[in-house]
């Protein structure tokens, strides 16, 4: 069943109130959150001290700090801010971005990796980090993900389209193709790399480390206009999940507005992947999860999702980074969690629509 079939169902209008209250729910879980994880690591910090020295940053006033550890402010704001506000504003693009793409491919199994992204954006930085390219220092990996996973959108919407335009089944179909060739391709890079090969994999597995403000300020950008796009297009997108000629005789370009959609959360979520690396799962379930909870109207599930995926991957890469014994890569974590927490939702929603 399409993601958004229950769009016409009795309580469509009768949830604005609720989603409101879902929403000040996730942005005060999402504050506190934020708060929480930057309160902890190896130097515990009080949480009175943190909230003291983000307003501090926020308005200038030096007075607030009096009295506290200098090295408080430099291990809040030059180390765990960026890194933790990195992992919040990725964990809502890539749930943004599966909004869009099980709402655009009308497959409930869709994620942000769906045609490939993620593979292209693996390949590229694999590729820099065995070529040892160093020409921008410490954002050539990124540069060269985020270049991969454009080339591969870019192949596979060309391998897809047709003279009738570009089908769902069609895109999936490539999408997996050239996946699957490219997952060849990583291998062949990681038998060649001899004693790089632990670093590619590291990358693959997806990690937030190292992160700076520079990170938050790209991602931040780069997220919140497709997350416009998202919002203003969220009506149509409402309107196609009732079939493209319904939504054309309602004034829908549905072959603009699905391109449109398709390119700007392909580019978003490749702007997350070259800035993580690959993290699975929370494209895939946030969406999910969301749509249960707020019904399938989409001007009210891609906010939601943002906020419930900047939550969700805040406190995902505070567990790895401060309560586990040793650091270990968040997509490790993302898949165990995610798996059978989606594997818990799909055999339930199946048993429901047999009993139905």
């Amino acid at each position: 069943m399409p993601p958004n079939s229950n769009m016409r169902s009795p309580d469509f209008q009768n949830r604005w109130p609720f989603a409101t209250a879902i929403y000040i729910l996730l942005l005060f879980g999402l504050a506190a959150s934020i708060v929480v994880s930057t309160s902890m690591g190896y130097i515990q910090i009080p949480l009175e001290a943190v909230v003291k020295i983000i307003l501090t940053k926020i308005s200038g006033r030096v007075s607030l700090i009096d009295g506290l550890d200098k090295l408080f402010p430099v291990v809040v704001i030059d180390v765990r801010l960026p890194r933790i506000l990195s992992a919040a504003i990725v964990g809502g693009g890539l749930a943004i971005s599966g909004v869009v793409f099980q709402g655009i491919l009308l497959n409930p199994l869709a994620d942000p990796y769906t045609l490939g992204v993620s593979a292209g954006a693996a390949f590229g930085a694999s590729l820099a980090l065995l070529l040892n390219i160093g020409m921008l220092g410490s954002y050539s990996v990124p540069l060269f993900a985020f270049v991969g996973a454009v080339a591969t959108l870019v192949f596979v919407i060309y391998l897809s389209s047709s003279s009738g335009g570009v089908s769902s089944n069609n895109l999936i179909l490539s999408g997996i193709i050239v996946a699957a060739i490219l997952s060849a391709g990583i291998s062949f890079l990681k038998y060649v790399a001899d004693e790089q090969v632990a670093v590619i994999i590291f990358w693959l597995m997806g990690s937030f480390g190292s992160k700076t403000w520079m990170d938050v300020t790209l991602i931040l950008l780069l997220v919140g206009l497709g997350f416009g796009v998202f919002i203003f297009h969220a009506r149509d997108l409402n309107l196609m999940s009732l079939g493209n000629r319904t939504a054309s005789s309602l004034g829908v370009d549905t072959r603009k507005v699905t391109i449109t959609l398709l390119v700007t959360a392909s580019l978003v979520a490749a702007i997350c992947v070259s800035v993580s690396g690959i993290i699975g799962f929370v494209g895939l379930l946030v969406p999910h999860m969301m749509r249960l909870i707020t019904g399938p109207d989409n001007r009210r599930l891609v906010p939601v999702s943002l906020l419930a995926g900047a939550v969700l991957l805040c406190v995902a890469d505070t567990i790895t980074r401060a309560v586990l014994p040793s650091e270990i890569p968040i997509g490790v974590l993302t898949a165990l969690i995610g798996g059978p927490f989606f594997c818990y939702l799909f055999r339930k929603q199946h048993t429901a629509r047999r009993g139905a």
